[in-house]
């Protein structure tokens, strides 16, 4: 992960924030319904790859409980002057998210990524996974938004793909999704929707798991 890390401290360093593609002023609206219809305020909720934090703070302003973890420090103390400049008590933390992470096992009752687990390339995702069930208190809820590879976007072939700011993703479909789960959740809801971003829409594959005992 050394590599993605670097390139994204590069990119959190020196690419103005409007210019980030994923990097959305507040946190969507899709993921904040999620959240709240299945978990009680002020429940602990966990964000894997939160960037600027801007999910964040949105959330911890709606009264959750939420830490944000993401490879990069640069971004973490993005997310930290956000957090200081809203008034809020979130919590940021530095950490490769497919090695150990710092927290107890069974800190959270919801983890999710948004966008995150097609920078986690096939190799690296049992590990990964293996790493948010153990977050998770039993009976909670991981929610996944990846891109699908029925997305036509970077050249819309391949499972691999390169991006303009030079970062490469993995595309998925939702049968991998639901493999790779399938070992330490129970999936609630598995399907590719189209999700609104910052320079129009793309095809993602949108996964709820719950935490098996």
């Amino acid at each position: 992960m050394g590599a993605i890390k670097d390139q994204m401290e590069r990119i959190y360093r020196d690419v103005p924030p409007a210019d980030i593609p994923w990097n959305n002023e507040a946190a969507p609206e899709i993921l904040v319904r999620a959240v709240a219809g299945r978990v009680p305020r002020p429940r602990r909720v966990i964000e894997l790859g939160c960037g600027a934090g801007n999910s964040v703070v949105g959330l911890a302003r709606l009264g959750f409980d939420v830490t944000g973890v993401d490879i990069a420090e640069a971004a973490v103390e993005m997310g930290r002057r956000a957090a200081v400049k809203a008034g809020l008590a979130c919590r940021f933390v530095a950490a490769d998210t497919v090695a150990e992470l710092p927290f107890p096992v069974g800190a959270f009752d919801f983890a999710y990524d948004w966008e995150l687990l097609h920078h986690v390339f096939p190799e690296g995702r049992p590990s990964y996974v293996r790493n948010v069930a153990g977050l998770l208190a039993p009976g909670g809820t991981y929610l996944s938004v990846c891109f699908s590879e029925q997305d036509p976007q970077f050249g819309g072939r391949g499972k691999y793909r390169k991006t303009g700011l030079g970062t490469e993703l993995y595309f998925s479909s939702e049968d991998e999704i639901a493999a790779l789960l399938a070992e330490h959740f129970e999936i609630e809801e598995l399907k590719t929707i189209d999700v609104r971003g910052k320079r129009g829409s793309h095809r993602a594959v949108w996964a709820v798991g719950r935490r098996q005992a």
